[in-house]
């Protein structure tokens, strides 16, 4: 991976972090400053979003340290998979916050039952994207087998020559 790619991966994870926790604080501030007017059942969406952003920020991180593992190119090691399991997890996470909004915002969905379905899957949508990160986690682990192999070979060809 090139330095630029990783500059601009890293500028745009920042971006989304910061944002993320700006987002929040405003959320906090929302949840202990403005009331419901009853229309909605804001405080459970709010926590929702807060939680989802942890979720957001959970995978950043992890993508963050991914990166930095893979320009040292150390990716390839068992310490890389508690780094896309964090990722799964935070999707996962996701899914499951973008499912709790979704049961919240059914009932005033009754004369239009659409939006629900569709919300319900893009909840699908988003653990379809959980079940991609596991196979390339599968992947992984296949690489890291070969990896293990071939640092093996290497080390008994060395003692032949």
């Amino acid at each position: 991976m090139g330095k630029l790619t990783v500059r601009a991966l890293r500028a745009v994870l920042l971006v989304v972090l910061v944002g993320t926790v700006l987002v929040q604080v405003l959320m906090v501030w929302a949840l202990a400053t403005d009331p419901e007017d009853g229309s909605l059942p804001l405080t459970p969406l709010r926590l929702l979003t807060i939680l989802g952003l942890v979720s957001a920020q959970v995978a950043v991180v992890c993508v963050w340290r991914l990166v930095a593992m893979v320009r040292r190119g150390t990716v390839f090691s068992h310490a890389a998979f508690r780094y896309v399991d964090g990722v799964i997890g935070s999707i996962v996470g996701a899914a499951l916050v973008w499912f709790a909004v979704t049961a919240i915002n059914a009932p005033g969905q009754r004369e239009d039952p659409g939006v629900t379905v569709i919300m319900a899957g893009i909840g699908l949508a988003i653990l379809g994207v959980a079940l991609v990160v596991l196979v390339l986690r599968m992947l992984l682990v296949q690489a890291v087998a070969r990896d293990v192999e071939a640092t093996r070979m290497r080390a008994e060809l060395d003692e032949v020559i």
